[in-house]
C-alpha cells in the first residue's frame, strides 16, 4: 500500500504530504506518444496526438437525490469543489487552461444529478483536507485514497479502485511480471510512490536472492517514461492503475499491460465529517453506475479496470 499522511495522499505524488507540482514543460527531447516519433512538437499539436477529449454525460438532476444536499449548499445552486493538477488523466489542465479530467468529468455528471453547478478551485494538495474541514471547500477532488487514518478528519465518498499497474510494448515478445523482474529496466516517475517504495523493495528482493536487481530508470514526468518505453530504452513501467491505463488508450496500441493491478485501495471524494452532502454524493454516483453514465465516462479515458459497482460512503481497507 501507499504511504500515508496526516492530509492525504495520492499514489504518484512525492511522499509526505507534498504539495502541487508544476509539470516541466516538454521539449525536443520528447516525443509525440500517439506518433512515437523523436523531434518538437508544439502545444496545440501534443495535445491534439495524445489527450482524449473530456465527455459530458446526458443526465438530469433526480430531485430524491437532490433533497439531501445541505440547504445551505442548495441554496447557492454551487458545489465548491477543491483540486490540485497537474494529475493526468484524473486532473490536470487543458489546453484552453481549464481544469478536465476523469475525476472532472464524473464530478460534473454527479452535480447534475444534485442540480448543482460545480466550481472547481484549483489548490495545494495539502491544504485541500483542511479547506474541506474548515469549509471553504465542500468537496476534496484529487485522487485522494480513502485511509482510516484520513476518515477521522472528512468523511470519503468512494468511486474508483486505483492500484499499481505496470506497461510493456504491444510487440515484446516476452510477457514482463511484475512479482519476477530481476535485472529488468524499469521506468519510473521521480519521486512517486514506484520510485521510492514499490520498485527499490522489489530490488532488494532479488539482491537477497542472489539475483541482479531491477535497473530502475526514473524520469521527471510520467510522459518522458512512457515514451521511453515505447522507444525501448526500458523492459517495462510502472505508474499508478489509472495513469498506466491513461498511457495505454493514448498511445493506439503501442502499449499493454504487463500483469494484473496490484496494491489497490479506494480513491474518494472528500467531504466534511458528518455532512449529509456524503450521502446525496453516493447516492448520486451509484445512480451514474446504475444507469450507465459512469461506465460511459470510464471508458472515454480508459480507465474500465478499476471501475467499481458500489459506491460506499468511508470504504477505506487500511
Amino acid at each position: 500500500m501507499t504511504r500515508a499522511s496526516t492530509q492525504g495522499y495520492r499514489r504518484s505524488r512525492r511522499p509526505r504530504g507534498a504539495a502541487a507540482r508544476r509539470m516541466r514543460m516538454w521539449g525536443c527531447l520528447l516525443v509525440a506518444l500517439a506518433l512515437a516519433v523523436t523531434g518538437c512538437v508544439n502545444n496545440e499539436e501534443r495535445e491534439r496526438a495524445n489527450q482524449v477529449t473530456p465527455i459530458d454525460v446526458d443526465v438530469q438532476k433526480v430531485p430524491q437525490i437532490a433533497a439531501l444536499v445541505p440547504p445551505e449548499i442548495a441554496r447557492t445552486g454551487r458545489l465548491v469543489i477543491g483540486v490540485n493538477v497537474p494529475y493526468q488523466p484524473n486532473e490536470f489542465k487543458g489546453p484552453d487552461g481549464r481544469i478536465i479530467g476523469y475525476d472532472v468529468d464524473l464530478m460534473n455528471a454527479v452535480a447534475k444529478v444534485l442540480g448543482l453547478t460545480p466550481v472547481y478551485q484549483e489548490s495545494q494538495f495539502d491544504t485541500i483536507i483542511p479547506s474541506v474541514q474548515a469549509g471553504t471547500y465542500q468537496v476534496g477532488m484529487s485522487s485522494f485514497t480513502d485511509t482510516l487514518e484520513r476518515e477521522k478528519q472528512v468523511d470519503f465518498v468512494t468511486y474508483y479502485s486505483a492500484g499499481v499497474q505496470w506497461a510493456q510494448a504491444a510487440d515484446s515478445d516476452e510477457d514482463i511480471d511484475p512479482s519476477n523482474a530481476c535485472g529488468k529496466r524499469v521506468a519510473v516517475q521521480t519521486t512517486t510512490y514506484e520510485d521510492t517504495d514499490e520498485i527499490p523493495a522489489k530490488s532488494a528482493e532479488c539482491k537477497a536472492k542472489g539475483l541482479e536487481p531491477i535497473d530502475k530508470v526514473k524520469f521527471d514526468s510520467q510522459d518522458e517514461a512512457v515514451n521511453a518505453l515505447i522507444l525501448g530504452r526500458v523492459d517495462a513501467m510502472s505508474a499508478d492503475s489509472p495513469v498506466t491505463a491513461y498511457a495505454i488508450k493514448r498511445t493506439n496500441g503501442k502499449l499493454r499491460p504487463a500483469g494484473e493491478v496490484f496494491d489497490s485501495a479506494p480513491y474518494g471524494w472528500a467531504v466534511r465529517k458528518g455532512s449529509s452532502l456524503a450521502p446525496a454524493m453516493q447516492k448520486a454516483v451509484q445512480y451514474l453506475m446504475d444507469n450507465g453514465q459512469y461506465e460511459e465516462i470510464a471508458a472515454n479515458w480508459g480507465l474500465q479496470e478499476g471501475m467499481i459497482d458500489v459506491s460506499v460512503i468511508n470504504g477505506a481497507v487500511s
